[in-house]
């Protein structure tokens, strides 16, 4: 009858405090005394001056006590040992001493001695053991460092089907024909067809790529194995490609099945970027690229990875007969969110009126797992106000705390910095609202939020937009410059509440120019070189090598004059409207947040027409060449 793990696990741990507590009890009973080494002459020196009480002499060494002190407590004699010379007097000083004297015939130390380094020696055994099988596995031991340590589902174990992944429809379309191989792979086998042998998953960070490999083990009801791609790498050599070889090796025996490393970046990272140029994580690479280049596709055996960092992936990878297919797994678009949001709230009570595409509508540029994050976080917030149902105001709370972050009531503002703050806010929020093409204010809000965000204004858009032309990113400056023009307007100078707005508008300038060609001085040229995929860029972009430093000046300077001239656009915008800033922001210190409807009714109230809210006003036609 095998024994449970568990309570093989737990006799190991009490054999182990056994033996402690042995050693323990050895030390203090058995051998209480510290067995002390005296030099020959002073042995003898001792046995001539009567303070030796009774030895036990040896071939090699003469062991025994001394008598005890007058003022000793426990009334014992210490104990020594000394190696035995050739003194042929040795016994007749004994004698003349009264010393009791024994002999012995066994040369190695006494049983006890023995026993005080067996004991300590086999706990420390026993300890080693236990914690190397704990290390490599309770079963299995330290020999199982070079097994993969893949997590293998059953075809039962996995839960997850498409039902339960949305906003990626292209993406499923991609993997339905993996789903049929792996149900009926004689289908495919008949006209000699075969199934790629690596599938690369590709998005941006939430997307749910992890989740859509699930999903198609689940359809197919294939067995699943899901390993990271750190983990095949230790600081052991060879180890990694170890690995990699019983990952093959089990998957084969299980076959059809589904392989999913995922972070694959973390592995197949292109080679030779490393410090060494045989590192371990490169050893493991190439016996990956040796494993998927040697086993035969109509075996069933489909290798799926997942990476937000396609561009640093070693070439080998990513050729036909190793990863043939690439899946992008992007950001989903309005009808996306939607079916995500859908299948978030199903175990959500929802009010009637907390209508999921208006926040669907809200939320672009979100990723599933920031969707899913806005519904748990609206739950969250309807239990703490007392709700019975969650309701659209949680809902757009959620959404608010996600992109803004948390209101920071406690960090309270004096009223010099609350009146800087409402124009500042105020003043963006005039410009979007004058310019065409910008994203329609939401809600003006003066209350903390975040790490550092003393006020904000949020512009959510009211579709996907996929392309931006030069007039727009132009308008979206001057919105970025908004606020900082209001403070010069209002208080004749500027506060550092504008660092992050000119930090965006400097980037938008500055990718105009390197990046878009939007400048007529420099031409239609792009000064930028970044292979890395659109959703993983920002506006630091990378100079090339061969840009001249003129070149480079130029662009400088091109920089600089369409961020002045947006500046002097939103300086025109709100000189004109002066008073309507100054009310508005009153009426937002008294309020601290302001929707834009209620904006909209204060513009309509100072006599300006809202056909939208304030009348466009084009761009002005600057001459670039001039500047």
């Amino acid at each position: 009858m095998a024994l449970d793990p568990k309570k093989a696990r737990r006799f190991t741990w009490w054999l182990i405090g056994a033996l402690w507590l042995a050693v323990l009890l050895y030390s203090t009973w058995v051998q209480p005394g510290r067995t002390e080494t005296l030099a020959y002459s002073d042995f003898k020196t001792a046995v001539a001056e009567g303070k030796v009480g009774e030895v036990v002499v040896s071939a090699a060494e003469v062991r025994g006590k001394l008598k005890p002190e007058p003022d000793a407590k426990d009334g014992q004699g210490r104990a020594f040992v000394t190696t035995r010379v050739d003194d042929p007097d040795l016994v007749r000083d004994l004698g003349k001493a009264g010393v009791k004297t024994t002999g012995s015939a066994d040369h190695a130390a006494p049983w006890w001695s023995m026993l005080m380094w067996l004991l300590p020696a086999a706990f420390s055994a026993v300890l080693l053991v236990a914690l190397m099988r704990r290390a490599g596995g309770a079963s299995q031991g330290f020999m199982t460092v070079g097994r993969s340590k893949a997590r293998i589902y059953a075809e039962t174990d996995i839960k997850v089907t498409f039902a339960d992944v949305a906003g990626v429809d292209e993406a499923k379309e991609e993997l339905a024909e993996v789903i049929e191989f792996l149900r009926t792979p004689e289908k495919f086998r008949r006209l000699g067809g075969k199934i790629p042998k690596g599938i690369l998953l590709v998005g941006p960070p939430g997307t749910g790529k992890t989740l859509l490999a699930r999903a198609v083990a689940g359809e197919a009801r294939a067995p699943f194995f899901s390993i990271s791609g750190s983990e095949f790498v230790e600081m052991f050599v060879g180890v990694g490609a170890a690995r990699v070889r019983d990952l093959f090796t089990q998957a084969k025996q299980r076959a059809p099945c589904i392989i999913l490393i995922d972070e694959l970046d973390a592995l197949g990272k292109a080679r030779g970027m490393g410090p060494m140029a045989h590192e371990e994580r490169e050893q493991t690479l190439n016996q990956l690229l040796v494993e998927m280049d040697g086993f035969d596709p109509r075996v069933g055996v489909i290798i799926m990875a997942a990476t937000n960092r396609p561009e640093i992936l070693d070439p080998a990878l990513l050729r036909a007969g190793r990863f043939d297919r690439h899946v992008l797994v992007d950001r989903p678009d309005k009808i996306g969110r939607l079916a995500i949001l859908k299948v978030h709230a199903k175990n959500v009570k929802l009010a009637n009126e907390a209508d999921l595409e208006t926040i669907a509508a809200m939320t672009a540029g979100l990723v599933g797992a920031d969707l899913a994050n806005v519904v748990n976080e609206a739950a969250l917030l309807a239990v703490r106000r007392g709700r019975e149902r969650v309701e659209l105001a949680d809902l757009q709370e959620a959404v608010e705390r996600i992109i803004a972050g948390l209101e920071k009531r406690n960090r309270v503002l004096n009223r010099m910095e609350k009146e800087r703050v409402a124009h500042h806010e105020i003043g963006h929020a005039l410009v979007a609202m004058a310019l065409p093409g910008q994203d329609a204010v939401q809600k003006i809000s003066i209350i903390p939020r975040g790490i550092a965000a003393l006020g904000y204004t949020l512009q959510l858009p009211t579709e996907d937009r996929f392309l931006m032309t030069e007039s727009e990113l132009e308008s979206k400056i001057a919105v970025l410059l908004g606020g900082r023009v209001a403070e010069e307007i209002v208080f004749g100078d500027v506060s550092t509440g504008a660092q992050d707005d000119l930090l965006k508008a400097s980037d938008i300038a500055r990718s105009m120019v390197r990046a878009y060609g939007m400048s007529q001085k420099l031409g239609p040229l792009s000064f930028e070189r970044d292979g890395r995929p659109l959703f993983l860029r920002t506006g630091q972009l990378p100079e090339r090598p061969d840009t001249s430093e003129d070149v480079l000046r130029q662009i400088d300077a091109e920089v600089r004059r369409i961020v002045e001239t947006q500046h002097a656009r939103a300086h025109e915008i709100l000189a004109a409207r002066a008073s309507l800033l100054r009310e508005a922001a009153r009426v937002l210190l008294a309020q601290e947040t302001l929707t834009g409807d209620e904006l909209a009714a204060i513009v309509a109230r100072n006599g300006t027409p809202v056909p939208g809210t304030i009348p466009f006003i084009q761009q002005p036609n600057t001459d670039s060449s001039r500047h």
